[in-house]
């Protein structure tokens, strides 16, 4: 057994009540979250830290507020369209780039390694961009929120790190078999690449999911509003009656506050997010140490 240091002692003591400290002010605010959303209006209105709903006291009200409410049903469906479709396209694309940037017989190799690192220091600014939407005419389309997004210049640095370190072997071999790029790609690279592929999977869904600004920008048709741009209108605006205006149950709405209402729809779109996780987990800590050690 490794006999430690009184330094590394004190070290590994530091750590873990840095470490403590970061997890509780993570976990708080979604328990407070979730406590103030199935929390009756006595119990809300009381004080305390509400780190567990108080027993005797929980109802589901907001939550069925919440899911009678159309527009917000609407919202889900532009925001469960876009993580998707753009998911699927972005690490499509991502990927094709990083596995072409790691080929070592790349014409203009360095050029274009340059050019998307150039992109990752400089930027142009909002109002080159929005104008740049509007003469492509994405405003109010829903494909403002698939094409911007399908590329990231760190997500295909990290792509490209991993597939710089698979085997040039395994190429050479599926030449001499005669596989052409896309073959070899497909059936070879991409079955030893499902690592980092689940961990991009995994940045650009949360990014889709969680993304509101694009739609606040680009979109003025109110019924195309993603469901996170229609919680930060509820919250930042206080304005839950687009809720409880819209088909609700006076018994119901008499039992619940403003601050009960916010909290069911904001848990409303964080659970889904959080089930999705556990499915990549092993992949994503594997995807990101290859792809951050190798090329």
């Amino acid at each position: 057994m490794i006999q430690r240091t009184r330094g590394e002692k004190i070290f590994n003591v530091f750590n873990y009540i840095i470490l403590i400290l970061i997890g509780v002010t993570t976990l708080y605010p979604l328990l407070y979250t979730f406590s103030m959303s199935v929390s009756t209006k006595l119990a809300a209105e009381s004080g305390g830290l509400h780190i567990l709903p108080t027993w005797g006291q929980i109802t589901l009200d907001p939550y069925k507020l919440v899911f009678q409410n159309v527009e917000i049903w609407r919202a889900y469906g532009y925001t469960i369209f876009r993580t998707v479709v753009g998911t699927v396209g972005a690490v499509l694309v991502t990927c094709f780039y990083g596995y072409a940037l790691s080929r070592p017989n790349l014409i203009w190799k360095k050029f274009f390694v340059g050019y998307i690192t150039f992109t990752m220091l400089f930027s142009g600014g909002q109002i080159p961009i929005y104008l740049n939407i509007r003469d492509l005419g994405l405003i109010n389309s829903v494909w403002v929120y698939i094409l911007p997004m399908l590329i990231s210049a760190y997500n295909t640095v990290v792509a490209r790190s991993f597939f710089a370190g698979i085997p040039e072997a395994l190429n050479e071999s599926a030449k001499i078999d005669g596989a052409g790029e896309f073959r070899t790609f497909f059936q070879i690279i991409v079955p030893l690449s499902k690592p980092i592929i689940m961990t991009l999977a995994l940045w650009i869904a949360v990014a889709h999911w969680n993304a509101w600004f694009d739609s606040m920008m680009y979109i003025t048709d109110q019924k195309k509003i993603v469901v996170q741009q229609y919680i930060q209108r509820i919250v930042n605006e206080s304005a839950t009656e687009r809720i409880t205006d819209l088909g609700a149950a006076e018994n119901a709405a008499a039992n619940l506050t403003s601050e009960t209402v916010k909290s069911g729809s904001i848990m409303v779109t964080i659970i889904p997010i959080l089930c999705f996780y556990p499915f990549v987990q092993k992949f994503f800590i594997k995807g990101v140490t290859l792809g951050a050690v190798k090329g």
